[in-house]
């Protein structure tokens, strides 16, 4: 019996390490000419320098850096994504304890009471003979699950994959909450420079009306006159609220994006930001390849795929016996002072073979369920690349055509508002009518806002191309 416990020990150390199921390699790069920035070729709003890992510091804005700073100490969701990060590094922590053996400890009083038989001697049988008894037992019980075909190794390895994905989630969230954190800045910032401009012609068309208004009294020009005076001042104040209301929107969601209530946001610098941060210099971008190696969505489908691989061994290796190294010593004795005595000791030691035949088909079933998720976690890191690219372009794309039209919004301004300065001179001199001067005050303030908007859309599309490179989670905290 001893000889044959020992070949099966023997038997069971020289299959371990015996792994099944695929053994996983990361999916190949692809070509340097397919993840080749198309956007970024002869664009001179681009450089290919890296990204620096705090680029919201490129748009030369102090506030902006603290928002952004605090916001990815205090954000809730990335507090919601360290917790996640928490629990995959306790599973890890789990599943790495199934290589050592488990034990129990036990202490037991029973205090019993049996019948032993008839008294004899009296006629027609006896009540039984009732014996009570004591007993006290200590015992230790040890286990320990031979990894013969590497379900736990496959188990590790898969506990290990989360855990990588885990961190990617977090690196992910960094670089949303730094990217709409610095989005609701400049909102805010656009949406007060917006009003600024919207009283500012208010105010510029309450001067038109007053001189046209006297002007009547005086007996010169009509009561259209000023009725269509009247319309341009009333457009202008109705702009007011609106941008003044979404201005404090964008504070309030500012506010939660720093893990702020949304009432303190109102008398911080971000409330009296009136000039829109702007990426003066060509933005960074790098290369395609950086950008795939730094995207944390991408590293986190590659570590998703990882561990669903070895899921595939964790059920493949369910199909095979396992082995069980059982030890157990006990001390027993009806008396509490026998306990330590010789007799009361005792032990057992062996090997324990088990195996759930598969004969309803429903392990291997899980083997190709795991197969088939598995084939999904590919096609989703192949998504995953694709998007990056993707987005990056778009983001590019959108970022080129906000500068080029801010630069001719801004040539536009300078003649729309040398028109005015010169149709009011020839107005004052009774050159030009007085429906000229509405019309070239009309057109400078719609220029005025157009630029205005064309700065926040800008800096927004600035924003959106450091989103879709996927920096910002390098320095975070």
């Amino acid at each position: 019996m001893k000889r044959a416990s020992t070949l099966a020990l023997a038997l069971a150390l020289a299959l371990t390490g015996c792994v099944v199921g695929p053994r996983y390699r990361a999916p190949d790069a692809l070509p340097p000419e397919q993840v080749r920035l198309q956007e970024a070729l002869n664009n001179g709003a681009v450089t290919p320098s890296p990204l620096p890992p705090q680029w919201w510091r490129l748009f030369a804005d102090p506030e902006l850096d603290r928002l952004v700073e605090r916001a990815l100490a205090r954000n809730t969701d990335l507090r919601v994504a360290a917790a996640n990060l928490q629990r995959a590094r306790a599973l890890l922590s789990e599943s790495g304890a199934a290589r050592l053996p488990t034990s129990d400890t036990s202490a037991q009083y029973t205090r019993r009471r049996t019948a032993v038989g008839s008294v004899p001697g009296v006629a027609g049988g006896a009540s039984p003979q009732a014996v009570t008894t004591d007993y006290f037992s200590l015992g230790f019980d040890a286990s320990y699950e031979v990894d013969l075909f590497g379900g736990v190794s496959r188990s590790i390895e898969a506990a290990r994959a989360d855990l990588g994905a885990a961190q990617a989630a977090v690196d992910a969230a960094r670089v949303a909450v730094a990217a709409e954190t610095a989005r609701s800045y400049v909102q805010a910032c656009g949406f007060a420079l917006q009003a600024d401009v919207a009283r500012e012609t208010a105010a510029l068309q309450e001067r038109t009306l007053d001189l046209t208004q006297r002007r009547l009294s005086a007996g010169g020009g009509s009561l259209r006159d000023v009725d269509q005076a009247t319309v341009l001042v009333e457009q202008a104040r109705a702009q007011v609220p609106s941008f003044e209301a979404e201005q404090r929107a964008a504070l309030y969601a500012l506010a939660v994006m720093t893990g702020d209530p949304p009432n303190t946001i109102t008398d911080t610098p971000a409330a009296q930001c009136h000039t829109i941060p702007l990426a003066r210099q060509p933005l960074p971008v790098g290369d395609g390849q950086a950008l795939l190696a730094r995207r944390p969505d991408v590293r986190q489908a590659e570590r998703q795929l990882a561990a669903d691989t070895a899921r595939i061994g964790v059920a493949t290796a369910a199909l095979y016996p396992s082995v069980t190294l059982l030890g157990a010593v006990s001390l027993g004795s009806t008396r509490l002072g026998d306990l330590g005595k010789s007799q009361s000791f005792g032990y057992s030691l062996g090997p324990l073979i088990s195996w759930t035949f598969p004969f309803n088909g429903a392990a291997r079933a899980r083997v190709r369920e795991n197969e088939a998720i598995a084939g999904r976690s590919l096609a989703q890191f192949d998504a995953a690349v694709l998007n990056a690219l993707k987005e990056t372009e778009q983001a590019l794309a959108r970022a080129g055509a906000a500068t080029t039209r801010e630069r001719r919004l801004t040539r536009a301004l300078a003649a729309s508002a040398d028109a005015a300065r010169l149709t009011r001179l020839r107005f004052d001199y009774g050159s030009d009518n007085f429906l000229q001067l509405l019309d070239a005050q009309r057109s400078d303030a719609a220029a005025r806002a157009a630029l205005a908007q064309a700065q926040v859309d800008r800096a927004s599309a600035q924003i959106s191309v450091f989103k879709a490179l996927g920096g910002g989670w390098e320095a975070a905290p």
